[in-house]
């Protein structure tokens, strides 16, 4: 897993845009995006949508509760480490099929139609699912903030939503103008995310006269869920690591868009998932030894656990300048989200898959970037998050529905490889013999943590604690089947290599 070898399949892909189209042509599809997205754009894209100052600073109150300390800080290691192999397996398929589609075509292409649709359909729950959790976190924050900021403001679901919307609306604008300046502002949040996990660590360890024990920060272990069985306990904390270690495949669905796409997006998968290890980890240390008051952090009035930390040690300047390093970088979180959960919305059109498919695959001629999948993705959003101003359990619903989407789609393409043996053709980044055993560690994993994160969280179970994530999960996948009845088996079709000149002719009418 850590090196890649190359093989024979390397002698075709020469260094600059031209290779990269022509092989996408011999894929099937005519190339309509705008490749502008460089080797370290495309890293960019999966670091800054794994966002480590997202999904830890959003989840760090769950982590509190459901294991405390101990699980959260063993819990990362222990998620990160077999991510890593989840991650190098995707990587090594999507160095064979570099395409917008990703882990649908990927699947689509080793196991079939119906291995392609319902991976479809589980990809787009898990993407939609996770700009709603992260853009409606970056409102928690930003109501944090302006509530330290004006005394006048106070952070009630009703304004955390008009907020998140506000988040959204500027994520489309800005996905609208092309992926050029998607790529500088991505990667503008890599160093953005770094400096600001070393600042907010530097200061967290610095200014405050007391800090936490290392007996604690590692081995404190606390149960507020009301469930009395602690590894059940234990088990459910992994939550905040696996929800934050998800999007990577953001890089395979900018392949298109990416120059020495075989080798990039696979790079840069594997190079994502292992700096956001390191920065997470580092974070959580950070942030558990300067802990002030754990009662009063788990019930913080602010409504965000970090943001008490802060404010505990280090005052109300210090808590609004940490705050406003964390909001940023959340902000370049869920703008990489709306990038690549758009490009799987235009990919899934392309191939007849959605409702309405010839409206949500058109390109923008003027900006190469489909204009119309980015709208549909805000607008997803926005309806996902509507459940938030009735309970306050809707946003860890949100994450879970991201978790239990997106990441047994991971696990598909990597199963199908495995399933074809010497069948497939790897690209140049590939694993070599380390692949089948990192592939079958990677699928034991994944289904671990689906049938775990299918589970209630809480104790005792009613409608506001109950898990709605499975619940999500049913219902895509029987409106997945009912619309392969009615409309998908007729209309969903992904082209055979090399594309007709019909299917070249059809896609050229769909840029506007």
């Amino acid at each position: 897993m850590s090196r890649a070898t190359r093989s024979g399949r390397a002698a075709q892909q020469a260094n600059g845009p031209t290779s990269d189209d022509e092989f996408l042509r011999e894929l099937g599809y005519k190339p309509v995006l705008t490749r502008r997205m460089g080797p370290f754009g495309n890293f960019a894209i999966s670091f800054s949508v794994i966002s480590v100052l997202s999904g830890c600073m959003t989840l760090y109150g769950f982590g509190l509760t459901t294991g405390g300390p101990a699980v959260m800080m063993w819990g990362w290691v222990a998620v990160g480490f077999m991510v890593m192999f989840v991650g190098a397996g995707l990587a090594e398929v999507t160095s064979a099929y570099p395409t917008s589609g990703a882990l649908y075509y990927m699947a689509d292409q080793l196991g079939g139609r119906r291995w392609g649709w319902y991976t479809g359909w589980l990809n787009l729950l898990g993407l939609l699912g996770a700009i709603a959790g992260i853009d409606y976190g970056a409102a928690l924050c930003t109501g944090a903030f302006l509530y330290l900021q004006w005394d006048s403001f106070y952070p009630t679901p009703g304004t955390i939503m008009i907020i998140y919307l506000c988040i959204l609306c500027v994520h489309g604008a800005l996905n609208l103008f092309g992926v050029r300046l998607v790529s500088i502002l991505n990667s503008i949040s890599v160093w953005w995310h770094l400096g600001g996990v070393v600042v907010i660590t530097g200061v967290l360890w610095l200014v405050p006269a007391r800090h936490q024990s290392a007996s604690f920060v590692f081995g404190e272990f606390v149960n507020d869920t009301g469930w009395s069985n602690s590894l059940y306990v234990v088990l459910i904390g992994l939550l905040l690591a696996q929800y934050t270690f998800s999007g990577y495949d953001a890089s395979a669905h900018l392949s298109e868009e990416t120059t020495r796409a075989q080798t990039s997006a696979a790079r840069a998968i594997v190079r994502a998932i292992g700096w956001s290890w390191v920065a997470g980890f580092v974070l959580l240390c950070g942030l558990t030894f300067a802990i002030q008051n754990y009662a009063g952090t788990q019930d913080s009035w602010t409504g965000v656990a970090p943001a008490q930390i802060f404010l505990d040690a280090l005052g109300v300047g210090g808590a609004k300048a940490l705050l406003l390093i964390v909001i940023v970088a959340q902000l370049f979180c869920g703008n990489a989200e709306v990038a690549a959960a758009s490009r799987m919305v235009f990919a899934f059109s392309r191939d007849g898959a959605l409702p309405g498919s010839r409206l949500w695959r058109r390109v923008s001629g003027r900006t190469g970037t489909p204009t119309r999948a980015v709208l549909l993705s805000v607008a997803v959003a926005a309806l996902l998050a509507v459940p938030a101003l009735y309970s306050s359990t809707a946003y860890a619903a949100v994450t879970s529905i991201n978790v239990i989407g997106i990441t047994p789609a991971y696990a598909i393409p990597i199963y199908l490889r495995l399933r074809r043996g010497r069948g497939f053709k790897p690209g140049p980044w590939n694993l070599g013999r380390w692949g089948v055993p990192v592939g079958w560690i990677a699928v034991v994993w994944v289904t671990f943590v689906t049938l775990l994160f299918c589970l209630p969280q809480t104790y005792p179970i009613s409608l506001k604690t109950f898990n709605y994530a499975p619940v999500a999960l049913l219902v895509v996948l029987a409106l997945a089947a009912i619309w392969w009845v009615v409309a998908g088996r007729r209309a969903y079709e992904i082209p055979a290599h090399g594309g007709s000149d019909r299917e070249m002719a059809r896609l050229d009418q769909e840029i506007v």
